[in-house]
């Protein structure tokens, strides 16, 4: 009687730790499909902007936080495009404190300084707007939000556009490529805003 009492206590706890181990296999597989399906939503949105890749790259650690929704995608997009600005800003803050600038290239920093400031207050607009989606006219919202991260572009491209034959190749180099830093996430969050509401 005590074998088989034995026996049995022996097979109920290896039934449950199979059946333990099955289910936390179903439970990770399920996971893991569901988690490959939020990547695949975000690929396919990434595919139809201005920068695939770079949106990828940006976008797919997130996926378990977006999941499949467009106003989340959308939020984290523009949350990476301002985290973006405010870099480039503390960068081009920096060159201005740089030793042996003219004038000219002074100028043209303290400009470029205020277009990035503008910007980040526009995609902060758009941003507080888009997690608000739905409070008031969505197509009005989604017009307001596309007129803001357009003008958030444009103050970017100005950083630019003094550039050429005015300033040293160091002031152009560091500029440009701050400026490229913010214009492609930020071009990218336009592009999915234009693509998941299309109005």
């Amino acid at each position: 009687m005590e074998d088989y009492t034995t026996s049995y206590h022996a097979l109920t706890i290896l039934l449950t730790l199979l059946f333990l181990s099955n289910f936390h296999t179903s439970s990770a597989s399920t996971s893991s499909t569901t988690t490959e399906k939020y990547k695949t939503y975000i690929k396919t949105a990434c595919n139809s902007t201005t920068y695939p890749k770079e949106c990828n790259n940006a976008l797919l650690p997130f996926a378990s936080k977006i999941k499949a929704n467009p106003q989340k995608l959308c939020n984290t997009g523009l949350s990476i495009s301002i985290k973006a600005a405010k870099n480039c800003s503390s960068t081009i803050s920096k060159l201005s404190k740089n030793k042996g600038l003219t004038h000219s290239e002074v100028a043209i920093i303290k400009d470029c300084i205020e277009n990035i400031k503008d910007s980040i207050d526009e995609l902060k607009q758009s941003l507080n707007e888009m997690g608000h989606l739905g409070r008031s006219n969505v197509k009005a919202q989604i017009y307001d939000i596309r007129t803001w991260v357009s003008a958030a572009l444009t103050d970017d491209s100005t950083c630019t556009d003094e550039l050429d034959g005015s300033v040293s190749k160091t002031v152009n180099n560091t500029i440009r490529k701050s400026i490229l830093s913010v214009a492609t996430p930020t071009s990218n969050a336009l592009s999915l805003i234009s693509i998941l509401y299309p109005y």
